[in-house]
């Protein structure tokens, strides 16, 4: 069996937020040692402080997580807190991985967090998967994910997302035991002969016609259509009657973003500044080639492609009872949202029935499964359901 246990505070000093999670998941485990926690923590922590005290309160044997833009648990959601989620499982083997130096050489960052997995050695276990959280304010997320999956064989299935520091995007952590580190990923591998499911979904849909991007580089998107990447956005609003400032574009952006086709469906990019060169600087990168679509959404959309992606990653448990789920989505999509955020979360739960969850609003979301090869994502609701 595999059990769980959700936590959630909003007590403002660090040692005071990890005394009282750590003490709540002791109480929990009867005093026992979870084999893994998860922390999700708002930027207004001393990491340091409330990662030592959560670990002298339960002793877990595995402690990771990330800085957030958002965090939620069962029952509710807010910023400026701190959730977590323990596990025990006699069936189960966690380990954690930490690559450090992602900006200077993310095939060494990959390399090193893999170095860390037991499953190419552990053939006992059909299922290996992994949690992977991210510094995605240092770039290369979406090679990061690629690196992973070569470095694992392809026999891996991923999910999670980019660490957050509450929609300030200057410094972003991910936790490895007592230390937050940036310019870093970290990940918990989970092997398991009880499947776990993963799903995905965002509900948005082409607002406009398909672009062609001409010329991009790293996150910043310079052309489409042979036109500056902002005049495109700027005839994308008059013709649908918004307001668009190229001073203050995130308004806009946050209800406009691009969706890469990919054959199957659009992946999403966040544009989120105006650069004085008419380029545009995006979440993720864009290449150069790939047809673009200027996207919308609604939120009621959002909730029923949250519900959607829960749904589908229960039907991957193959008739097993759900124990706990995490569940990440996109900074932007709370700021978008705001208290109809809510609804989203409302959601999850109801097709969660009585399993609990946790998880946080991100910088991009993290999933790659037997069909989704794509990796990186922004504005999209991440759910993996592990069984009891």
């Amino acid at each position: 069996m595999t059990y769980s246990y959700v936590a959630h505070t909003e007590l403002h000093h660090a040692e005071d937020a990890g005394a009282f999670l750590g003490s709540q998941i002791s109480t929990a485990f009867n005093g026992e040692p979870p084999d893994a926690l998860l922390l999700f923590a708002s930027s207004k922590y001393e990491y340091p402080k409330l990662l030592q005290t959560i670990e002298s309160a339960c002793r877990p044997k595995i402690l990771i997580g990330c800085s957030s833009a958002g965090e939620f648990a069962t029952g509710t959601h807010c910023e400026g807190s701190a959730s977590a989620v323990a596990v025990r499982s006699s069936e189960t083997r966690f380990a954690a991985g930490l690559g450090r130096g992602l900006r200077a050489n993310p095939i060494a960052a990959a390399k090193a967090v893999v170095s860390s997995f037991h499953g190419p050695s552990s053939p006992e276990y059909r299922y290996r998967s992994a949690l992977v959280l991210i510094d995605a304010l240092a770039g290369y997320a979406e090679d990061l994910v690629w690196q992973l999956i070569l470095a694992t064989g392809g026999t891996y299935r991923f999910f999670g997302g980019g660490a957050g520091d509450d929609g300030q995007f200057r410094q972003t952590h991910v936790f490895y035991g007592t230390e937050a580190v940036s310019d870093a990923v970290v990940a918990l591998e989970i092997l398991s002969n009880k499947p776990l499911g993963i799903g995905l979904g965002h509900g948005w849909q082409p607002a406009g016609p398909p672009l062609r991007v001409t010329e991009a580089a790293g996150l910043r998107l310079v052309g489409l259509n042979a036109m500056r990447a902002v005049e495109v956005f700027q005839e994308h609003a008059v013709a649908t009657g918004q307001v668009f400032d190229a001073v203050d574009p995130l308004p806009f952006f946050l209800h406009n973003v691009l969706g890469i086709d990919t054959g199957k469906g659009y992946k999403l990019r966040v544009p989120l500044a105006v650069n004085p060169d008419g380029s545009i600087s995006c979440a993720a990168e864009i290449p150069t080639g790939a047809i673009v679509c200027i996207m919308g959404t609604g939120s009621a959309s959002a909730a029923q492609a949250a519900a959607a992606a829960t749904e589908d990653a229960l039907r991957q448990l193959q008739g097993e009872r759900p124990g706990m789920a995490l569940f990440f989505d996109c900074a932007a999509t709370r700021l978008r949202m705001g208290k109809e955020f809510g609804i989203e979360l409302h959601a999850v739960q109801t097709a969660l029935g009585e399993a609990g969850y946790a998880g946080c609003n991100t910088y991009g979301q993290i999933a790659r499964t037997e069909t989704q090869f794509s990796g990186f994502h922004n504005c999209t609701a991440v759910v993996c359901v592990i069984p009891e």
